[in-house]
C-alpha cells in the first residue's frame, strides 16, 4: 500500500487518493463523454494499492497514464498527457522568455531590480539568470502550499528569494576590531593583523568585500571611528622613529606625548621636541587622510557577487572623542567632501553619523565641530545620514561615557536603514549580529479588499485587521521555515564570516551547523504602503487627516505587537520593518492594479508609497513630515528612515541639514537623512547643483543625470531604476 508521496520539493507527505480523482475528473471534465466518478475512484484505488511504501509526483503520474489507457477511456489519458505537458510548458516557457530580456539587455524591472547592480555586464547577466531561475526553484520546491499561495496571490513578498537555497544570511555588522587584532583568514588567503593605519583601512575593507560574497544583504561597521584610533596614535609612534633615525637621536619618550588634536600646522617657529612632535602630527594626518581615500575609492571599485557589484557598504562615526578617534572622523568627512576620481560623490560605504547630546551635537560637546563638518559634507555629498543616540528606543543603560568600549551599547544602522539591537537571546548590541532574512505584507491589497466587502467604515477597519493578522502570521510562518532551512548550513560554508565575525560562532567546529549561533539575528516582517492603505480605509492618507494618523499608528503599533510576539510563539528575534521597498514598491502595484483596476489615491500610480513615509507628492514642510512620521518609528524596531527633499544649492547652507537634524531630536526620530540636487556628468565626474544642466561645463558632454537616493543609499545613474522608482522620482517634491 502506498503510504507517502514525495512532492518535488523534496517533502514527503501522506497518500491522498481523492487528489488522485480529483486531477482524472478535470481530464473527463474536457471531453465529450465528460465526468466517471466511478472510473476515477476505481483508478485511484488501483494505485493506492501498489506495493510501494512512497512513490514520487511524477510516478503516480506515470500510473495514472497507464491506468487511463487501459480503461474505456482512453481520450481522458490523451487530454491528462496533454494538460501534464502543458504544464511543464509553462514552467519553462515563463523562465525562456525571462532569460531573452536578459540576454537583450532589455531596460525594464527585471534587469532594474537592483539599481546597485549592473545587470547589463556578463556578469550581471550570469548573476540575473541564476537568480530568476532559483526564484522559480523556491517557489516549485521550497515553500510550503499557504505561503505559496499567499506569495501567488500577492499578499506577502518574500526579499531576496533568490539567494534562499544557498541558506545565506542577509547582513552584519563587522566586529572590526577583532580583524585588526588578530587579522583574517578568508577561504584561500589569510592576513596578519594591522599594524598601521593604512593596513587597517584595507582590512577594513577586504572584510566587507569577503563577507559580501558570503551574504545577500549589506555589509557595515557600527564604530568605524573607535576601531580604526588605535592606528593613529601607531601611525604616529612610526612617525616619531622616522623622525628620531633623521635626527640621529633618541626620542622613544615623545611616543607617550599628549595629544590634543591631530591638526596639520605650520612647522616655523618650532623647534626641538615640539617640531618633532608637530611634524610628526603632520605626517599621520596626511597617511590617515591617504588611508581613508584609500579606504573609500576601495569600496566604490572593489567588486563582489560575481564582479558586478560593488559592496553593499555603511560605516558608523562620530562619537570618539579621542584625540585619535577625532582624527579618523575629520580625515574620513575630509575625504567625502572633496570626492573621488574628478570629484563626483562617493556611492559607497553609506556613512552614518551617530548624534548623541554630550559627545556630538550640542555646541558644548567635544565633536560638536566635527558635526558642524558633518553637516557641511552631507550639504554638498549627501552623506552622512544621521543616526539619532538620543531617541528614546536607541538608548541603552548600559552605556557610560568613561567606558572605552561605550560603543558596544550603541545602536548601528546599516545605509538601507537596517537596525538589529533588541536581542532575546543575547546581549543587546549590534555588533556581530544582523538580519536574516525579511518578508513583506502587502498591506494596500488588505485593505482594499476590506473597502469593497464593507461599506461601513468601522467594519472596514475591523476587517482589515482580521485579514492583516492573517497576513502576518503567514509571514511569521514563512520566516520560521526559511529559518528551519537556514539553520542546516554548516560553518565552513561561510569561512569568513563564521570565524568569528557572526556573534558566538567562533565556537563552531568548520562542519558544525550554524543553528546554535543564527538565534542572535532577526527576522523582520515589514510592510509599505500606509499612506495607500489609509486611503482605502478612511479615504485620506495619515500626512493630510488627523483621523488617517491615529489609524496609522493603530496598524503599525499592532503590527509591531504581533510581530514582537511570534519572538516567544518561534523562539527567535521578530521585529516590524519598515520595508526599503526598491523593486517591490512598483511590483505590488502592478498586479494589484491588474486584480482592482485604477484606484484614485491608491493604484493610479506606479508605486507604493514607501514604508509609513507620507507620500512623496504630498506638499509639506519638513517640520509636518517629521510630526506625522516620527512616531512611527518606535514601533519599526528592524529598522525605519526620514527623508527631507530640500531645494537649492544645499553645499552653501549646512543649516539646512542641521536644523532637519534637530527636527529628529524634537520628534524622536531614530534616523533620517537630506535630499538635494547634484547633477553629475557621466562622461567626466563633474557635478553641481545648478538646474536644468544639460551641458557639462567641465568636458561639455551632454550626458547629465541627477545623482538621487533612491532606498537609503545613491545611485550614480538613473538609467538603473525601475520603473516604479522612476516614476516616484518624477513625484517627489521639496518640503519646504
Amino acid at each position: 500500500m502506498v503510504k507517502h508521496v514525495i512532492k518535488r520539493d523534496g517533502r514527503i507527505v501522506d497518500f491522498n487518493n481523492q487528489k488522485i480523482v480529483s486531477a482524472i475528473l478535470k481530464a473527463m471534465d474536457v471531453t465529450d463523454a465528460g465526468e466517471d466518478i466511478i472510473l476515477a475512484a476505481k483508478i485511484a484505488d488501483a494505485i493506492s494499492k501498489i506495493e510501494k511504501d512512497g512513490m514520487s509526483v511524477e510516478d503516480i503520474q506515470d500510473c495514472v497514464e497507464m491506468e487511463l489507457m487501459k480503461s474505456p477511456r482512453k481520450e481522458v489519458a490523451k487530454k491528462y498527457i496533454a494538460y501534464r505537458n502543458q504544464r511543464n510548458l509553462a514552467r519553462k516557457a515563463k523562465t525562456n522568455e525571462i532569460f531573452q530580456t536578459i540576454i537583450d539587455a532589455q531596460a525594464n524591472d527585471i534587469t532594474r531590480e537592483n539599481a546597485n547592480m549592473n545587470a547589463d555586464t556578463p556578469a550581471g547577466m550570469m548573476m540575473k539568470f541564476a537568480s530568476e531561475a532559483t526564484k522559480s526553484y523556491v517557489d516549485e520546491c521550497l515553500l510550503s502550499n499557504d505561503v505559496r499561495e499567499a506569495v501567488a496571490n500577492n499578499y506577502i513578498h518574500i526579499h531576496d528569494k533568490d539567494y534562499y537555497p544557498t541558506k545565506s544570511l542577509t547582513c552584519i555588522q563587522h566586529p572590526l576590531d577583532l580583524i585588526l587584532e588578530y587579522g583574517l583568514k578568508a577561504g584561500h588567503g589569510e592576513s596578519r593583523p594591522a599594524k598601521r593605519i593604512e593596513t587597517a583601512s584595507v582590512l577594513a575593507c577586504i572584510s566587507m568585500e569577503t563577507v559580501q560574497n558570503e551574504m545577500h544583504g549589506g555589509q557595515a561597521i557600527p564604530a568605524f571611528d573607535f576601531y580604526l584610533a588605535p592606528f593613529v596614535r601607531k601611525t604616529f609612534e612610526e612617525e616619531i622613529d622616522k623622525v628620531s633615525s633623521f635626527m640621529n637621536a633618541d626620542l622613544s619618550e615623545l611616543k607617550g606625548v599628549k595629544i590634543d588634536d591631530y591638526i596639520k600646522r605650520d612647522l616655523t617657529g618650532l623647534q626641538g621636541k615640539d617640531r618633532a612632535v608637530q611634524h610628526a602630527i603632520n605626517q599621520t594626518v596626511s597617511r590617515v587622510h591617504q588611508a581613508m581615500e584609500a579606504f573609500v575609492h576601495n569600496m566604490n571599485t572593489i567588486h563582489s557577487r560575481g564582479g558586478n557589484q560593488v559592496v553593499f557598504s555603511s560605516i558608523n562615526y562620530g562619537t570618539d572623542t579621542s584625540a585619535e578617534g577625532r582624527c579618523i572622523i575629520r580625515e574620513i568627512l575630509n575625504t567625502t567632501y572633496e570626492g573621488v576620481g574628478n570629484g563626483s560623490t562617493a556611492i559607497f560605504p553609506i556613512q552614518i553619523w551617530k548624534k548623541k547630546r554630550g559627545v556630538s551635537y550640542l555646541p558644548e560637546d567635544p565633536n560638536y565641530d566635527l558635526y558642524k563638518f558633518a553637516c557641511k559634507v552631507s550639504a554638498r555629498r549627501f552623506f552622512p545620514n544621521f543616526l539619532n543616540l538620543d531617541a528614546s528606543y536607541n538608548q541603552d543603560d548600559a552605556w557610560k561615557a568613561d567606558d572605552p568600549k561605550r560603543y558596544i551599547h550603541e545602536v548601528a544602522t546599516m545605509g538601507c536603514r537596517t537596525r538589529v539591537y533588541a536581542n532575546a537571546f543575547g546581549p543587546k548590541t549590534s555588533i556581530g549580529r544582523g538580519n536574516l532574512s525579511f518578508t513583506t505584507v502587502n498591506i494596500v491589497k488588505l485593505a482594499i479588499e476590506a473597502m469593497q466587502e464593507e461599506e461601513d467604515k468601522e467594519t472596514r477597519i475591523q476587517k482589515f485587521f482580521q485579514k492583516f493578522d492573517w497576513a502576518l502570521d503567514i509571514a511569521a510562518k514563512q520566516l520560521n521555515e526559511r529559518f528551519d532551512f537556514q539553520k542546516t548550513a554548516l560553518k565552513k560554508q561561510f569561512p569568513l564570516l563564521m570565524n568569528g565575525l557572526w556573534l558566538g560562532s567562533e565556537k563552531l567546529d568548520d562542519t558544525d551547523s550554524i543553528e546554535s549561533v543564527i538565534n542572535q539575528g532577526t527576522l523582520a516582517i515589514g510592510f509599505i504602503g500606509l499612506a495607500e492603505c489609509l486611503i482605502a480605509l478612511v479615504g485620506k492618507h495619515h500626512g493630510e487627516s488627523e483621523e488617517a494618523q491615529q489609524l496609522g499608528l493603530r496598524i503599525i503599533s499592532h503590527m509591531a505587537e504581533k510581530v514582537n510576539g511570534f519572538t516567544e510563539i518561534y523562539k527567535h528575534n521578530f521585529s516590524c520593518f519598515a520595508t526599503p521597498a526598491e523593486g517591490l514598491a512598483g511590483k505590488f502595484t502592478k498586479r494589484d492594479k491588474k486584480t482592482f483596476g485604477i484606484l484614485p489615491g491608491i493604484t493610479d500610480k506606479d508605486y507604493y508609497t514607501n514604508s509609513s513615509h507620507v507620500p512623496v507628492y504630498y506638499h509639506c514642510t519638513p517640520e509636518h513630515k517629521a510630526k506625522i512620521e516620527g512616531p512611527y518609528h518606535k514601533y519599526e524596531g528592524a529598522g525605519h528612515i526620514f527623508y527631507v527633499e530640500i531645494d537649492g544649492d544645499a553645499t552653501h547652507n549646512p543649516e539646512a541639514i542641521m536644523q532637519i537634524v534637530d527636527l529628529m531630536d524634537k520628534y524622536d526620530i531614530g534616523y533620517g537623512s537630506v535630499n538635494h540636487n547634484r547633477n553629475r556628468c557621466l562622461d567626466c565626474g563633474f557635478e553641481n547643483a545648478e538646474e536644468n544642466l544639460h551641458e557639462c561645463p567641465h568636458c561639455h558632454g551632454k550626458h547629465i543625470d541627477t545623482l538621487q537616493r533612491i532606498t537609503g543609499y545613491l545611485v550614480g545613474t538613473t538609467n538603473r531604476w525601475n520603473s516604479g522608482k522612476l516614476a516616484e522620482l518624477k513625484d517627489r517634491v521639496v518640503h519646504k
